[in-house]
């Protein structure tokens, strides 16, 4: 457990490297996005945009390993337990190379359904499936990896996770241009140069937390296995749900055509990166937030939150106002297909408001995420969506793409409403007697 007093230069100290590590994350799908917008037309596009989408839902549904893990860890910091927060580290690793060889064998029937939701022109979803087979190498890397990022967030350990990040963006950047630009592979070439990349970064990062992989007492123990998944049910149905709002939000662009599609992948990159920098404020929460909550400090718990929002607040101020001023030489730059340029130009001001209009729901879920607080999430997240779609369905027929990006909006407000409902009861549970150290056996 640490002593020090959360400061405003703190929070940047262990912000920074976040920031900088899921801006590398952000960067893979804005590489991605850039090498087919410069080597390929707005087909090779729109099967990157659905294939990614697919991933996506595929894989940040057990982004719960992630979350669960930075929370638990820095509670068993707060109370003192550094046995149980190396327990839950190696815990988490074990479910996330067990989820992700299970997704690599399930794949061929994934891949018999996976895109057909989306509404894909014939010759898309065939350019999309060539990806697909060639990302999913990578799914026991990758989840295995959340374990990884998990610990090193809740520990405070985050230029450990900066380093590991720039490696697998690295890789994937080579990777990419080789893959795509070189040899022609289109949408399979950056799905293949993805999955090796991010095999690298796992090899890396368990080098970074060796130290750590001493086996505990008890790891193997299925009734604290069985805890450890059924503590994050809920927020993988959160997770699953807001999945499906951004996968509903693709959709309602390819209902649009394949050009207003691929715009709309374009700009997602954009809220991609902004969303990925002020998630740096919102993982220093769940850390900062995490261990108040295990020591049952309210007092750090309400200084937690304040610092890191009014710093996330500033960020998305700047970045909002970076978008709508600079967004248009960017998108004038890297894509090279006139129709999805001029998609994506025409619906830019839409995307430069998702950074400030969002900061309250990524500041929102670092609280909870970090005081694990699952059903107030799971409850919030399933509101959340029901609400997006059936406002995306009013507004839709109403002003075509306009109506798909006034909805979208909408949902990071709603987000933030329905998860402050449940604050109070944050701060009352926090206020709540101190846990005590589990024996080990």
């Amino acid at each position: 457990m640490t002593d020090l007093v959360l400061t405003r230069a703190r929070v940047l100290r262990l912000a920074v490297p976040v920031m900088l590590a899921q801006a590398a994350i952000a960067a893979t799908g804005v590489v991605d996005t850039a090498v087919m917008g410069l080597y390929g037309d707005k087909s090779d596009l729109a099967a990157v945009a659905i294939a990614s989408v697919a991933f996506s839902f595929i894989y940040w549904g057990f982004g719960f390993l992630r979350m669960s893990t930075t929370g638990l860890v820095a509670q068993a910091l707060g109370r003192d337990d550094m046995a149980g927060a190396r327990a839950t580290l190696q815990r988490g690793l074990l479910l996330g190379a067990a989820f992700g060889v299970s997704i690599f064998v399930l794949s061929p029937v994934l891949r018999m359904g996976v895109f057909a939701p989306f509404g894909a022109e014939p010759d898309v979803v065939d350019l999309a499936d060539g990806y697909f087979a060639a990302r999913v190498w990578g799914a026991p890397a990758l989840l295995t990896q959340y374990a990884i990022t998990g610990w090193l967030l809740g520990t405070g350990r985050t230029g450990a996770l900066l380093a590991m990040q720039i490696v697998m963006n690295g890789v994937n950047i080579v990777l990419d241009v080789w893959f795509v630009a070189s040899l022609g592979w289109g949408p399979a070439g950056i799905g293949a140069g993805t999955a090796i990349a991010e095999w690298v970064s796992l090899v890396f990062g368990l080098v970074l937390i060796w130290r750590s992989l001493k086996r505990e007492p008890g790891l193997l123990d299925r009734a604290a296995l069985m805890a450890l998944f059924n503590a994050n049910r809920d927020i993988l149905i959160r997770t699953l749900a807001l999945l499906f709002a951004f996968a509903w939000f693709v959709r309602s662009g390819a209902q649009m055509g394949t050009a207003q599609l691929a715009g709309n992948e374009v700009l997602l990159q954009f809220i991609t990166v902004a969303a990925f920098v002020l998630d740096g404020f919102a993982f220093v929460a769940e850390k900062e937030v995490g261990e108040a909550y295990g020591a049952r400090s309210v007092d750090r718990l309400r200084r937690a939150m304040r610092l890191t929002s009014e710093l996330a607040l500033a960020f998305g101020v700047v970045i909002s106002l970076a978008y709508l001023f600079a967004g248009a030489e960017i998108i004038q730059r890297f894509i090279s297909d006139p129709e999805a340029r001029d998609a994506a130009l025409a619906f830019l001001p839409y995307c430069a408001a998702v950074p400030l209009i969002g900061v309250a729901a990524f500041q929102l879920d670092g609280f909870f995420l970090g005081a694990t607080q699952g059903r107030a999430m799971r409850n919030a997240g399933i509101v959340v969506t029901v609400a997006y779609v059936a406002l995306d369905l009013l507004l839709r027929p109403l002003w075509g793409n306009t109506g798909v990006w006034l909805a979208f909006l909408g949902m990071y407000v709603l987000r933030a409403g329905a998860l402050g409902y449940y604050l109070p009861s944050l701060m009352r549970a926090t206020a709540g007697p101190r846990p005590q150290p589990q024996p080990r056996s």
